[in-house]
């Protein structure tokens, strides 16, 4: 199912992009699992996406914020991961509108239409990231966004083929089967793609197939048929496979049931953010989480986690019009235990003023009253790689800041972690019952997981190691690839040796 693909030459031969027929065909597991395939082959690997639309985000070891997937993606090159792997990140904040952040830092909100003017000039600075990146590295592997074929956003693309043709690099276009219609999705793409950017692509990878491959097969002949380009690898739906999201929970968020000891609510404001932040809650065994967006779906629980947020006076408005006050009112005097992160730290005080409108309309809204703090949001977002302990049982943790605005006590308070650098994030309420913590990724480590859990009300628990999976399940996808595309280190090495030699002739 595998042609010759190196006869075509390419001004950026290192650099491979993968583009999807849709959102979630799977590029950022393959980016991913190239990643660290060819890391393990001894390449120095970079990740890169032009233009990242996403509310799950991390932060850069230079201080800047880009998408989370770029950063588990720098974690299988065995790297650290820079803004220079994501320099253009868009984080909505409404239905037409988004915070636009370049190389790291905040630029301000944009609605569709203006961010659409705008994209001509990032395109320069996108293409010096990846630039900066090809002198550093020897390979570069650059994920799309959304479809290759959205032809009303084809002016002024800077996510999708106009970043390849910008940088000339080979593109593999990659369809999801589960969905269905693979084929339809794989030549209708092609068939709306202007000549020049059919030329560039060099095969296809189908993704999520269960079954017997040879009733695939004249699909698969005739596809290649009909489209002159090699199908270079099927790839198989792996059960129970788990990487974090770039975005939404499209693939479910809930996971356990009733006879898992922990029991575990997040009501599920529209404007979520870092929902990532609760995946090693997802994935222990002991523990049941369950996402709802109204109360009477949430049932009894032991612990409610009110998760950050990127329109956080829009999200608390939410939870007080669809119960969650009095649900959590109840909770609480039933003796349940209750933890706010970032964004929904700052709900739980007294008050949130926005006097600039960053996060919207101007204004003030009352919190939740369960922490003494209030929070006044500024322009300056606060972005920082953190290190510290507990303060109550001096467990170690870690995790990142980021988040807009600054919270003051109102009176004397417990705080919940004393950092390395001195300062010290987060409340914990007298009674025991409320934390609050402004990090990010802090049921991440294993001791720190555990601490929560056990602060929470899981007695005897079994260890669980989130980061020791994270990196199994990187494993898991590389050799998944390696086996449906042994072929794929020549491949992508004929390419850019054929390219050197014509260069040199």
């Amino acid at each position: 199912m595998t042609s010759d693909v190196s006869k075509t030459r390419f001004r950026s031969p290192t650099t491979l992009m993968i583009q999807g027929t849709t959102s979630d065909a799977g590029k950022s597991a393959l980016v991913t699992a190239l990643c660290r395939l060819f890391a393990r082959q001894g390449y120095r690997i970079a990740p890169f996406k032009p233009q990242n639309m996403a509310l799950n985000s991390a932060v850069a070891i230079d201080g800047g914020e880009i998408g989370r997937a770029q950063a588990v993606q720098a974690m299988a090159a065995c790297i650290a991961p820079t803004t220079d792997m994501n320099p253009v990140l868009l984080k909505p904040n409404s239905d037409t509108g988004a915070q636009v952040i370049v190389h790291g830092q905040a630029v301000g909100n944009m609605n569709a239409k203006r961010y659409h003017y705008f994209k001509p000039e990032l395109l320069t600075k996108v293409v010096e990231a990846h630039d900066r990146l090809v002198h550093q590295y020897d390979r570069v592997f650059v994920e799309g966004a959304g479809s290759a074929g959205e032809v009303n956003l084809r002016e002024h693309d800077i996510a999708n083929m106009g970043f390849a043709e910008a940088v000339d690099c080979p593109v593999i276009l990659m369809a999801d089967i589960d969905r269905g219609g693979v084929f339809a999705h794989l030549t209708g793409t092609v068939d709306v793609l202007s000549a020049t950017e059919q030329k560039r692509i060099i095969g296809f990878i189908i993704n999520r197939f269960r079954g017997d491959i040879t009733l695939l097969e004249p699909g698969l002949k005739w596809l290649e048929e009909r489209t002159g380009k090699p199908v270079l690898a099927v790839l198989p739906f792996l059960e129970e496979f788990h990487l974090e999201a770039e975005d939404g929970l499209s693939r479910g968020g809930n996971t356990g049931d009733s006879t898992r000891a922990l029991q575990v609510v997040v009501p599920l404001v529209p404007r979520i953010s870092n929902h990532t932040d609760l995946d090693p809650l997802r994935r222990h065994p002991e523990v049941a989480v369950r996402f709802c967006t109204s109360p009477n779906e949430a049932g009894e629980a032991d612990l409610i986690i009110l998760p950050g947020s990127k329109n956080t006076r829009a999200d608390l408005a939410w939870l007080k019009s669809h119960g969650w006050e009095e649900h959590i009112a109840r909770h609480l005097r039933y003796r349940g235990k209750v933890i706010g992160i970032c964004g929904g730290f700052q709900m739980l005080g007294l008050a949130i003023d926005d006097p600039d409108g960053v996060e919207g309309t101007a204004g003030s809204s009352t919190g939740l009253g369960w922490l003494p703090l209030h929070t006044t949001l500024s322009s300056r977002k606060a972005l920082a790689r953190v290190k510290g302990a507990f303060i109550h049982d001096q467990t170690r943790c870690e995790g990142y800041e980021i988040h807009v605005g600054q919270s003051r006590a109102t009176e004397t308070i417990r705080r919940l972690i004393r950092c390395d650098d001195g300062h010290e994030d987060g409340m914990l309420s007298a009674d025991n019952q409320i934390a609050g913590t402004y990090l990010h990724g802090i049921f991440d480590t294993p001791d720190a997981l555990d601490s929560l859990l056990a602060w929470a009300g899981l007695r005897q628990r079994e260890q669980y190691d989130y980061e020791k999976e994270r990196e199994a399940q990187i494993d898991r996808i590389s050799h998944a690839l390696e086996q449906a595309w042994p072929s794929a280190i020549n491949v992508f090495e004929n390419i850019a040796q054929d390219t050197l030699l014509r260069r040199n002739r």
